[in-house]
């Protein structure tokens, strides 16, 4: 979705290394699995310029496919530059692929340099549409989806306070107008929806087995322990670009195409298979994104730019199983590994005087779980919806949900909200009305933040952006 504007050409300017590149430069093996959606589509051709491709980018090896998604069953996968033949096997899957190519890469790198540090960016296509798993996969949920959205939005609040991981007294944000009540649905909207989910969530239990694999080789090889891992769970927000029916062929969304509940259900059978490309509908993105009442796409609320992380070093964080609730971000992620690593950030890579970086480690969270958080303002936008976090305030536009064809209002007449998140998790009580100066100071905030870091202008825009 780049434009000509700085700052949203999808081209990552020399200035700005990768993380990859500072770790291999320091001595570190370096590998990329699965997902690269760091190149411009316009550099993915034999043409080039091939300097933002992943073996371009500080990875010694590349196994994985270019773009937002791929066909699960059948990808276009790329060993470093060279298109890949794919095995003859009708049982073939990414997911397994990239998981045996990633183990194979990791135990050939401790063989041959065991004494050799090495980084691997783990990026599945799951649970990305489309949503391709196999069938003993999608067997395994049959009927667990029966109570429909509604009730498994109170069963997963329930559970996220029981596990802390959201904090007491937390309430269930509504959910958007257009999603039905579950109860309101026909009985073939409901056969349709919960298969949609059964397919949805074997495939996220089959890509956490895959990983899980790949942990083990990891552990039995004994690097575990002096082993980082940071697992980033969720694709900003569960997706709900499956729109009110989700979609038996994704490509429909990308053209403006609306599926019919009829006509998706003419193919149950194919759901999760080769001859599907399937999304599902966007009543279980609401469901997924709990206790918040939005989605993927929507930069402005917490359904779509708060994902869970787990973070595990077995050798140096003692707390195991804990909570941490301090805010972070995912520019963060570099400053943390370059801390844990006893590497300063580089003033000059490949000959290039870099920028600063903009995140903030989060190395002191480890052994304190009541530090105050040192990340304290974040904005956020994406296709006009945006936001700006202030030490816990978050003012907010919600400008265009995934499935609306227009933005409801133009960019200067759009409605702000204001919270207080540190006592409001789920972001339930606009304040804008009884303190518009604070909200003022929030709006006042974003458009600097704005000016600062290359988002201006703001481009509200979606499907057309698409190349």
């Amino acid at each position: 979705t780049a434009t000509a504007f700085p700052g949203n050409t999808g081209q990552r300017p020399n200035n700005v290394a990768p993380m990859a590149e500072m770790l291999r430069l320091n001595g570190y093996s370096t590998a990329m699995f699965g997902k690269n959606h760091e190149t411009a589509t316009w550099e993915a051709s034999p043409s080039g310029p091939t300097d933002r491709w992943p073996t371009r980018s500080g990875f010694d090896h590349f196994y994985g496919f270019m773009g937002g998604e791929t066909n699960q069953w059948a990808p276009l996968v790329y060993s470093d530059m060279t298109p890949v033949e794919l095995p003859d096997d009708p049982d073939y899957n990414f997911m397994t692929d990239m998981t045996n190519h990633a183990i194979d890469w990791v135990n050939f790198q401790q063989a041959l340099t065991p004494d050799k540090p090495f980084f691997m960016y783990f990026a599945p296509g799951a649970t990305h549409a489309p949503h391709h798993v196999p069938k003993e996969w999608i067997a395994k949920y049959k009927g667990k989806f029966d109570q429909g959205w509604d009730k498994l939005r109170d069963e997963t609040l329930a559970r996220q306070i029981a596990l802390g991981v959201v904090p007491a007294g937390t309430k269930l944000a509504p959910k958007p107008a257009d999603i039905k009540d579950w109860d309101a649905l026909s009985a073939d909207e409901k056969r349709l929806f919960t298969r949609q989910m059964e397919v949805y969530a074997g495939f996220g239990e089959y890509a956490d087995t895959e990983i899980g694999r790949l942990v083990d080789a990891i552990r039995e090889m004994g690097e575990l322990d002096n082993t980082l891992v940071f697992y980033i769970v969720g694709d900003n927000g569960t997706s709900a670009e499956g729109g009110m029916s989700g979609m038996y062929n994704e490509y429909t969304y990308f053209n403006g195409v609306v599926e019919s509940v009829a006509d998706i259900l003419k193919h149950y059978d194919e759901l999760g298979g080769p001859m599907s490309y399937a999304h599902m509908s966007a009543g279980w993105a609401v469901a997924g994104d709990t206790p918040f009442s939005w989605t993927k796409q929507m930069g402005s609320d917490f359904g779509g730019n708060r994902t869970g992380m787990i973070v595990s070093w077995p050798q140096r964080v003692k707390a195991n199983g804990e909570v941490r609730s301090q805010f972070h971000h995912v520019i963060d992620v570099a400053p943390t590994v370059l801390e844990a690593a006893s590497l300063p950030e580089p003033r000059s890579v490949n000959g290039t005087v870099q920028k600063p970086l903009e995140g903030v480690s989060m190395v002191y969270t480890f052994d304190d779980a009541k530090s105050a958080s040192r990340h304290e303002v974040q904005y956020f936008e994406m296709f006009g919806n945006r936001a700006i976090y202030d030490n816990g305030w978050f003012a907010r536009v919600i400008h265009k949900a995934p499935w609306e064809p227009k933005p409801r209002a133009a960019l200067t007449a759009d409605k702000w909200e204001l919270y207080d998140s540190r006592s409001d998790f789920s972001l339930t009580n606009d304040l804008a009305a009884k303190n518009p100066a604070k909200l003022k100071e929030l709006q006042d905030l974003f458009m600097a933040e704005a000016v600062k870091y290359n988002v201006l202008p703001i481009d509200d825009r979606s499907i057309e952006r698409v190349n």
